[in-house]
């Protein structure tokens, strides 16, 4: 068989990136998926994705078939939903995409760049020579053959079954397991509403966390009088089932009577920080299986194609020196982590913070606007967070009893903002890396015990 210089696991937004922008540069490289060819990119999401990812990797905007409607931004509601935040800016902008087209164009622009597509093939495990990544072994879904696919380098974009990290050796240092209660488990389904979703330009997010304990639910307009409604929970054995509670507690309400369902389906998606590192000799994880999702709303498409851009990159320079070792691909890290890394991490202290508090609290810093719409929006885009807080609304949360609610939200600001400034100065090499992983740690223990 071929071997080629990169073989990447996964043809979805971040594999399709990374092989387009490998090949683009001259690499030989080959793309597998478990799907058919024309089922890659039919993936259960939540199919929204904002402008400013396309803008940051100069992608065209989606449109005809890829788009289902254009997004200005998002309601987000409070347990009693007696307060609404209207976030709106140019941050928020963004697309509803056809999950599927998407995927395909993304395959196609692949393609075109000479990649070689190897689909209906599940990857099981590694080619592990000399300390180094150097290909696959996988199985023909249809036939059950089984084949060897020898490569320089892997890029692991296999999403949360994360087809090589799972299975590299200790040695590695690399996360291979991923907490349950770094875990969303969601359910979602597209159907037709009777008439078109009233402020359709909006994505709707609803917090409250006796229905969705550790998430949310929402309802995403997509075109005409479709929507995608789904429902996340914390992957906990505690947790309620994600589908049980969408159909009791969403799916009951009248704005859904006589709707007709279209699509559906589930899984898990991992909320947090990026791993803490993303490479190892020979090999680099993107997207799901590098935990490249925004750890507030779990969109990933963006983060992914932002990190297969940097693998493809990555590698090329990688390639064009003769060395794979780790060092040589540390920079893939440094690019990361200094970027849309900081940003999770300090969205991850965010998430944390809110996954400790109950209804009242939520209702509460809501309706005394804690955090103004504006406020959100930057906290979106990664910025710094800024709390509104008054004489006056300090004054009232003290009268209700909700002084702790105000001091632990203070401290979630000031350990997001110490926890951005670590990952924004990530180690340039990797004899620094155990002292940085160190003080990650320690900052994220601080937040569970102080503020979760």
């Amino acid at each position: 068989m071929e071997r080629f210089d990169v073989v990447i696991v996964g043809a979805g937004t971040g594999g399709c990136t990374a092989a387009k922008t490998a090949a683009s540069a001259g690499l030989n490289v080959c793309l597998i998926d478990c799907k058919s060819e024309r089922e890659i990119g039919n993936k259960v999401c939540g199919d929204a994705i904002g402008r400013h990812h396309f803008d940051t990797l100069g992608l065209k905007y989606p449109s005809g078939d890829e788009l289902e409607r254009k997004i200005l931004g998002v309601k987000v509601y409070s347990p009693d939903t007696h307060s609404i935040f209207r976030v709106v800016g140019e941050g928020l902008h963004g697309f509803i995409v056809n999950r599927h087209s998407f995927g395909q164009r993304l395959l196609k622009e692949a393609l075109d760049a000479n990649v070689t597509l190897i689909d209906n093939t599940f990857v099981s495990k590694p080619i592990i020579n000399g300390g180094f990544v150097r290909g696959v072994e996988a199985i023909n879904v249809k036939s059950g053959e089984k084949i060897r696919v020898e490569s320089e380098a892997v890029i692991d974009a296999s999403g949360m079954s994360a087809a090589i990290r799972s299975k590299l050796p200790p040695e590695s240092g690399i996360e291979t397991n991923v907490d349950k209660t770094d875990l969303i488990a969601c359910y979602r389904e597209i159907r037709r509403l009777k008439s078109e979703l009233e402020d359709g330009d909006f994505c709707r997010i609803y917090l409250n966390l006796e229905v969705a304990p550790g998430g949310y639910y929402w309802i995403f307009p997509e075109r005409g009088e479709k929507v995608n409604v789904g429902l996340g929970v914390i992957a906990t054995p505690e947790s309620p089932n994600p589908k049980r509670q969408l159909y009791k507690y969403v799916l009951s309400s009248p704005l859904f009577e006589d709707s007709i369902l279209i699509h559906k389906g589930g899984g898990l998606v991992p909320t947090r920080r990026p791993l803490s590192s993303i490479v190892w000799n020979g090999v680099i994880f993107i997207g799901d299986a590098a935990c490249h999702v925004n750890p507030i709303h779990g969109g990933g498409m963006g983060p992914s194609m932002i990190g297969g851009r940097i693998a493809g990159e990555t590698l090329t320079e990688a390639m064009e020196k003769g060395d794979l070792g780790v060092e040589s691909l540390w920079n893939a890290n440094v690019r990361y982590m200094s970027s849309y890394g900081a940003k999770q991490a300090g969205l991850d202290v965010f998430r944390i913070f809110l996954q400790g508090l109950d209804n009242e609290d939520l209702n509460y810093g809501m309706k005394y606007r804690l955090l103004r719409e504006e406020d959100v929006l930057h906290v979106s885009m990664g910025e710094d967070v800024k709390l509104n807080i008054t004489e006056a609304t300090r004054r009232v949360f003290v009268g209700f009893g909700k002084l702790p609610l105000l001091k632990k939200l203070i401290k979630m600001v000031s350990i997001s903002r110490e926890v951005k400034s670590l990952y924004k100065d990530y180690p340039k090499e990797p004899r620094d890396f155990p002292s940085w992983k160190e003080k990650v740690k320690q900052i994220f223990e601080n937040a569970k015990r102080s503020i979760g």
